[in-house]
């Protein structure tokens, strides 16, 4: 019988490249994948593993056993989640990547519900943007995503993920005070000077895309810096509302046709769906989406 140690050894190689990037996600030292490489090698009879640069490729056959190698370690994964849900206890560590403006619009009010239900369960946050997030719960760093959706900017969930969509959330331009006098059509602001998120942003890449050749004059990631050049005159911005918090003085709001929307969503690995407290983390987030549409 293989040994799991060292499928879940051959499984990091694949995922990560280097044996010191596998060591690493493994909390191990690299000698110890190397052990675990070789011991197995030696178990099937063939190399798994070939030098490229300063990279690792699998053989053929390393190729096909890293291919089981994940679909055991995720029914293994599915067995202990299995084990957590008999208890049905709520409780240990759970990793989430949130998009910005869920960390500031949902979080928090997530986090006080679960503290107060669930005291045994700690939560651990990280800001990121999608691509961060996916890949975090993909490589098994993070349990839970929030991310963003832009139908012009579509985003690709890794396989063996599920999710749950907790709502739309619009897009409103802000504008200095008295530049605009009524509801305006987007391809009408190709011209103006924009303030956007920082290339590779998913805001950004929606921008680019439903306003193609546009080029914004001022990158910024924070939306309150965005709301102070605004309201300082240098610019417009298109603006989700769940970020839409603490809007100074100086700005309006109008509404943008055609309406630009946005999926919320909350992305976690099927195979530890039957984890009590990821179960937990989800309905808390969905309550907080809720509260903020009241």
């Amino acid at each position: 019988m293989m040994d799991l140690g060292r499928l879940r050894a051959l499984h990091a190689v694949s995922v990560y490249g280097t044996v010191l990037a596998a060591a690493s996600a493994l909390h191990c030292t690299p000698s110890a994948v190397s052990q675990h490489l070789g011991k197995l090698e030696r178990e099937v009879g063939a190399p798994l593993v070939e030098r490229d640069g300063r990279r690792l490729r699998l053989t053929e056959l390393g190729l096909v056993l890293a291919g089981h190698a994940a679909r055991v370690l995720a029914t293994v994964e599915e067995a202990e989640a299995a084990v957590v849900a008999h208890s049905q206890t709520v409780t240990g560590r759970i990793r989430v990547v949130s998009i910005a403006t869920a960390c500031r619009g949902l979080v928090p009010h997530a986090l006080a519900s679960l503290a107060a239900r669930h005291p045994e369960l700690t939560l651990a946050v990280r800001e990121g943007n999608p691509d961060i997030g996916l890949e975090q719960v993909q490589r098994g760093h993070a349990d839970l995503a929030v991310v963003d959706d832009w139908p012009e900017a579509h985003l690709d969930l890794p396989a063996g993920t599920s999710y749950v969509e907790l709502g739309l959330d619009v897009a409103d331009l802000l504008a200095p005070a008295g530049r605009f006098t009524g509801p305006v059509r987007l391809a009408e602001l190709f011209g103006e000077r924009w303030i956007a998120a920082t290339p590779g942003a998913i805001c950004h890449t929606w921008l680019t895309r439903v306003l193609p050749g546009v080029q914004p004059d001022f990158l910024v990631d924070e939306f309150a810096t965005q709301f102070e050049l605004i309201r300082g005159g240098f610019g417009i911005a298109l603006v989700p509302r769940l970020a839409r918090t603490g809007v100074p003085d100086g700005i309006e709001i109008w509404p943008v046709l055609p309406i630009p929307t946005r999926r919320l969503i909350v992305v976690w690995r099927t195979a530890a769906a039957a984890r009590p407290a990821v179960g937990a983390v989800v309905s808390a987030l969905r309550e907080a989406w809720t509260a903020t549409k009241s």
